[in-house]
């Protein structure tokens, strides 16, 4: 994939200068976008969380919920490994490696990311003029579009949303970090961070001591 590839695409879509949203609510949960913070975000397939599972979880756990553990629930369903794993391919993985590394240094600055049977985690900077919902949506269209033509399919490939955090200080960030790259450890997938081929520690050759790979970036806004 070349960055024609993509620019072919997404050209002339609203969003592309200048959107960061800054403070903005999307459900219960407050989220921060803007230049040059670091953001980890979430997706997954679009059959990776099953209806009834996540009825369940979100009948007990209350409305007015401002923690991680709807996060740390939803993590834990999409490790089931539910849905048909479409990024067990390595075919699709490439694709999805691909697209995350397209970019890298101009609309955003990849520091960490891994690609799961069923989901994607990521962690970036942001940069001027390239929102997070932006930087995501480019993400998510161009794969979609290269997986369904490679397997000759239509469809959704993606769950419509994703999941964000904004990054705080410097120990949420290599906390961040060594979440990623442990996730297929934890998975039982592997068994060191840096046997997963689809992931920043595979990439980087870290061996999970060292989250973050040295100093961390700094957040251009200040931390509230």
């Amino acid at each position: 994939m070349t960055e024609a590839d993509v620019s072919s695409r997404d050209r002339g879509r609203p969003g592309r200068s200048n959107d960061h949203r800054g403070w903005h609510h999307r459900g219960y949960l407050p989220h921060f976008d803007a230049a040059g913070m670091l953001q980890m975000v979430t997706w997954h397939l679009a059959d990776a969380l099953p209806a009834h599972a996540i009825a369940r979880m979100l009948a007990d756990l209350p409305k007015d919920d401002q923690t991680s553990e709807r996060r740390e629930h939803l993590n834990a369903l999409i490790d089931t490994g539910h849905g048909s794993c479409l990024l067990r391919d390595p075919t699709c993985a490439q694709i999805m490696q691909d697209s995350l590394g397209c970019f890298d240094g101009t609309r955003y600055l990849l520091q960490a990311w891994v690609i799961m049977p069923n989901h994607v985690h990521v962690l970036f900077q942001e940069v001027p003029g390239y929102s997070m919902t932006t930087v995501v949506g480019a993400w998510k269209s161009f794969t979609a579009h290269a997986i369904n033509k490679m397997r000759t399919t239509e469809g959704p490939v993606w769950h419509p949303d994703y999941w964000d955090r904004y990054i705080r200080d410097a120990e949420h960030y290599a906390q961040a970090v060594a979440y990623i790259e442990r996730n297929p450890v934890e998975a039982g997938l592997c068994k060191e961070v840096d046997d997963w081929r689809w992931s920043s520690a595979f990439s980087s050759g870290r061996d999970g001591r060292d989250p973050g790979g040295g100093d961390t970036p700094k957040n251009s806004q200040e931390y509230p």
